[in-house]
C-alpha cells in the first residue's frame, strides 16, 4: 500500500510526548512490512536542524489560499531509509519557533492559521507530487481538517488524491477550538460552519472535523474508545463520537523496540534482559547518583515521567508526598509543564532532598534511565487514552503503578487481583487509592520472590509495534 501520514510531531525530529513516538514507530513499522510510506511534518526549527534532515531538498514552492489571500511556503523532502519519505512543510513565520504549540506560558495566538496552512499544504503537495495514496492517516486536532480539505480539493480539481482517510484521536481533551473568524481561512463552503460541520458553540472545532469527515476514526485503546462516548471522558464531543460508532476502532499503541529495549539501549549505563537483571541494579545506582541521592540506598525507588498537568495525576502525587518522606523510599520525577505543579514539586524536593528529586525538564536520556533504574513507575492519570510509559516500564522490568482508566486498563494487570498473570498495581484515580497502591508496591518490594515473578511477567509481554501495526494494517485493508 501507499500510505501517507500527517502529524504535528514525529520522533526523532520533533517530540513533546507520546504522539511523536507513536507516529515515528508506526510509520517505520509499516516500511518494515513492505509498504511505501510518506510522512508530513511542519518544518519546525528543530526538525530542520536534525542531522537526518541535513540533506533535505526543496521539492515544491507552494501558494496556499488562506481566506482572501495567498501565502507561500516550501516543501522539503528527504528519505531517512528506503520507502520512507519525510515531507517538511516550511513557512518561517509559522514554524521557525522554539516550541511547536506555545511559548510555555500560553498557546500561540496564530495556531489556527498555522495548522490550517499545514493541512492545506499537505493536500496541495499530494496533488503536485501525484502521491496516489491508498490511505491518508492523520493524527489529533492539528491535522484533523485534512480529510475534509482533501475531499474538497478532489472535488475542485477533479482528481483522486486518496482512496480512504483515517483519523486518530490521541487525546480528545485537546480539540483545536478557535474563534469563528478563522473559518474563512479554511475556504470551505459556508454550510460546513454548522452543527453538522465544524461549528461548536459558536467556535470552530478542528477535532470535530476529523471525527465527522474521515472514513475511519480510531483512538489509541479499546477502553478509551468506549470512554469517549460518555460525558465523563468525551469532553463535550461524546455525541459526535457516537455518530461514528460503526466506524470507530480502539487500537493499542506499541513500543518501538529499536528505541526502548533494555538489552540494546545505549542511553542507559548497563544493558540487561529478563534472563540477567544485573544491569538493572547498575542503572538503579546511576539513577540515584545523577539525582543527588544515595546510590547505595536499598529500599524501593519510585519513578515518574510526564507532562506536569492535571490529567497526569500530579496533584494526586502531591497529596501523597508524605509517603516518600515518612516511608523508606526514594522518588524521582522528570517533567515540566504547569508552573504551580513545578513549584510545589520543587518545594517537596527542597524539604526532603535526600528522598525526592525533581528534574523539571524534557530529557530523553534521563527518561530512559528512570525507566531502567526505578523499581516502580507511577502513572496515576485521571484519564489516559493509551499511555506509553506503562508499557516501557514493563519492557524494562519496572512495575507500573497506574490508575484504572483508558489504555492503562488494556495494558496492565493488577498483581493482587491476578497473582498468576499480574504485571502491575492498579488503583482508582484519587489520592486515597493512590496511597493504598503505593503501600502495596512497598509490600511487593519486600517480597523478593513475588517481585521477581512480576518483573519476569512484565518483560515477557509483547508490546512491539509489529503487533500494534498489524491491527492498523487490517483496518486499512478493511477500509479499502
Amino acid at each position: 500500500m501507499k500510505i501517507v501520514h500527517a502529524a504535528s510531531e514525529l520522533y526523532p525530529y520533533m517530540k513533546t510526548g507520546g504522539l511523536a513516538d507513536a507516529v515515528g514507530a508506526l510509520t517505520a513499522t509499516f516500511v518494515n512490512m513492505g509498504h511505501e510510506v510518506s510522512v508530513f511534518l511542519p518544518g519546525y526549527r528543530d526538525a530542520l536542524a536534525h542531522p537526518l534532515a541535513a540533506g533535505a531538498e526543496r521539492r515544491f514552492r507552494l501558494k496556499i489560499e488562506m481566506g482572501d489571500q495567498f501565502l507561500s511556503g516550501d516543501v522539503l523532502t528527504f528519505s531517512p531509509r528506503k520507502n520512507l519519505t519525510v515531507f517538511l512543510v516550511c513557512r518561517d513565520e509559522y514554524y521557525d519557533r522554539r516550541y511547536p504549540y506555545g511559548n510555555g506560558e500560553r498557546d500561540y495566538e496564530d495556531n489556527s492559521d498555522r495548522f490550517i496552512f499545514f493541512c492545506k499544504a499537505v493536500v496541495e503537495t499530494m496533488r503536485l507530487a501525484d502521491l496516489g495514496a491508498d490511505i491518508v492517516h492523520t493524527h489529533d486536532w492539528q491535522t484533523a481538517l485534512l480529510p475534509l480539505l482533501l475531499r474538497e480539493a478532489e472535488r475542485r480539481f477533479g482528481v483522486t488524491l486518496a482512496m480512504k482517510t483515517v483519523f486518530t484521536i490521541h487525546n480528545i481533551a485537546f480539540q483545536g477550538l478557535f474563534s469563528a473568524v478563522c473559518f474563512a481561512r479554511t475556504n470551505l463552503p459556508d454550510e460546513l460552519f454548522s452543527m453538522d460541520g465544524l461549528e461548536y458553540y459558536g467556535q470552530v472545532n478542528f477535532l470535530k472535523a476529523g471525527i465527522l469527515f474521515a472514513d475511519r476514526v480510531t483512538t489509541v485503546s479499546p477502553r478509551y474508545a468506549m470512554e469517549i462516548q460518555t460525558p465523563e471522558f468525551g469532553c463535550g464531543l461524546e455525541g459526535v463520537v457516537q455518530t461514528r460508532i460503526d466506524d470507530l476502532s480502539g487500537l493499542i499503541n506499541g513500543v518501538d523496540t529499536d528505541v526502548w529495549n533494555p538489552s540494546t539501549d545505549k542511553l542507559i549505563p548497563a544493558r540487561y534482559s529478563a534472563r540477567d537483571l544485573a544491569g538493572k541494579n547498575t542503572c538503579r545506582r546511576e539513577l540515584l547518583r545523577q539525582c543527588g541521592l544515595d546510590p547505595t540506598f536499598a529500599g524501593p525507588v519510585y519513578g515518574m515521567i510526564c507532562r506536569l498537568t492535571e490529567q497526569k495525576g500530579v496533584d494526586l502525587v502531591l497529596a501523597n508526598t508524605d509517603f516518600f518522606t515518612k516511608r523508606d523510599t526514594r522518588f524521582v520525577i522528570l517533567g515540566s509543564g504547569d508552573r504551580r505543579m513545578e513549584a510545589e514539586l520543587g518545594k517537596a524536593a527542597a524539604a526532603a532532598p535526600a528522598r525526592i528529586s525533581v528534574c523539571a525538564r524534557h530529557d530523553e536520556s534521563m527518561s530512559h534511565l528512570i525507566e531502567a533504574g526505578s523499581d516502580f513507575f507511577l502513572m496515576p492519570s485521571l484519564f489516559e487514552p493509551c499511555g506509553l510509559n506503562q508499557m516501557y516500564s514493563q519492557v524494562y522490568g519496572t512495575v507500573p503503578v497506574v490508575s484504572r482508566v483508558g489504555g492503562l486498563v488494556d495494558t496492565v494487570r493488577d498483581s493482587d487481583e491476578d497473582p498468576e498473570a499480574g504485571t502491575g498495581i492498579m488503583c482508582e484515580p484519587d489520592a486515597v487509592s493512590l496511597r493504598d497502591a503505593l503501600e502495596r508496591a512497598l509490600a511487593l518490594f519486600g517480597d523478593k520472590p513475588r517481585l521477581a515473578a512480576v518483573q519476569q511477567r512484565c518483560m515477557a509481554r509483547d508490546f512491539s509495534w509489529k503487533t500494534a501495526a498489524a491491527a492498523y494494517d487490517a483496518l486499512y485493508r478493511d477500509a479499502l
